[in-house]
């Protein structure tokens, strides 16, 4: 039985004005884990680490794997140790990504590379990824070291296909969604499953979990899409038109290209070809995006794929837990940075 749109509202409605509050205790407990396993004997890896891992990120992705394992009965410090694996793994991507895109802010500061070099960015990258995989395989547990390794396989694919996409201007939503699904669903998912592996559940339980990551990884990437044109610079972390600016293929501007008239096509690719749009470049896309759909059509998909997500718990017996996982997907959806 599904979740309906009323129910889900008086879900979402029923918890405090931000979810992220219910949990200090988990973040307490996560941010002591993640300080205990990422050092290096190397103090230089040290301090570029801690620029990346301790920027004031959301922790959204270890509080899955926490959740998913509470909500199938395991609770011990177990649990912490596991849900720093794909923060590392977050951490480590985000490295690898401002080299890649020259990205000019990451959550309201330089990217590493900017202070370091891209050198130095890409290897202690490389470390991180090294620390997440070493500390997957202590827990004895063949699947969880799987998945984790074929999490990362799948990230630096959805990198490569986005890099290829930009070169051959490639607009269309199939390639959009095979890109967010590997570069950013994958891992939200990967997350939620890890948690389940931990606590023993049953392979039905844990596809369950994975397909709630799934669908919450996708509607994750779509609401930062639409706040890369709407959001307030100094909540986003980033300077707005980011994605624009590094001719990303985004859900809002595959709708803008496809509606748009033959004129306005022609200027919107010039735009994403040419890369660092006038303030007046960018408030004409914004403007754009707006009036073809393609906003309204994106938060539309966003919804549809969080309702898809509360589903996928349906599985399991009614708990606080399971309403925390509900809320964690609405604040996903409402968010505004």
């Amino acid at each position: 039985m599904g979740v309906s749109p009323e129910e889900v509202f008086i879900i979402h409605r029923s918890g405090p004005d931000n979810i992220m509050d219910s949990f200090k205790t988990d973040f307490e407990r996560i941010e002591q884990v993640l300080n205990r396993h990422f050092s290096s004997h190397e103090p230089f890896i040290n301090k570029v680490s801690q620029y990346i891992l301790f920027s004031e990120g959301k922790r959204l992705r270890p509080l899955l794997t926490v959740c998913s394992a509470r909500l199938c009965g395991k609770t011990d410090e177990e649990v912490y140790n596991l849900s720093v694996i794909p923060e590392y793994l977050h951490a480590a991507s985000l490295l690898h990504d401002d080299v890649v895109d020259g990205g000019k802010m990451r959550r309201g500061r330089p990217p590493a590379y900017e202070i370091w070099g891209n050198k130095a960015a890409v290897l202690v990258g490389d470390f991180l990824f090294a620390r997440a995989i070493d500390l997957a395989s202590r827990f004895g547990i063949i699947s969880i070291a799987k998945t984790i390794a074929e999490t990362v396989a799948l990230m630096s694919e959805g990198e490569i296909i986005q890099l290829l996409q930009m070169r051959a201007q490639c607009f269309d939503e199939e390639t959009y969604l095979e890109i967010i699904d590997r570069k950013t669903a994958s891992l939200i998912s990967t997350s939620c499953r890890i948690g389940a592996l931990l606590a023993g559940a049953r392979e039905s339980k844990v596809e369950a979990l994975g397909k709630y990551g799934l669908y919450l990884g996708q509607a994750f990437q779509i609401i930062d899409d639409i706040l890369d044109y709407t959001a307030e610079a100094s909540e986003l972390g980033k300077a707005l038109g980011t994605d624009l600016a590094e001719g990303k293929l985004t859900l809002p501007l595959v709708v803008a290209i496809k509606k748009a008239s033959s004129k306005e096509r022609e200027r919107l690719l010039q735009i994403l070809r040419e890369g660092n749009p006038s303030h007046e470049e960018f408030i004409w896309v914004s403007n754009m995006l707006i009036s073809t759909g393609g906003t309204e059509y994106a938060r539309c998909r966003a919804k549809a794929l969080i309702s898809s997500a509360c589903e996928s718990l349906d599985i399991f017996p009614e708990s606080k837990t399971k309403d925390s996982l509900k809320e964690l997907a609405y604040f996903v959806l409402d968010r505004h940075k």
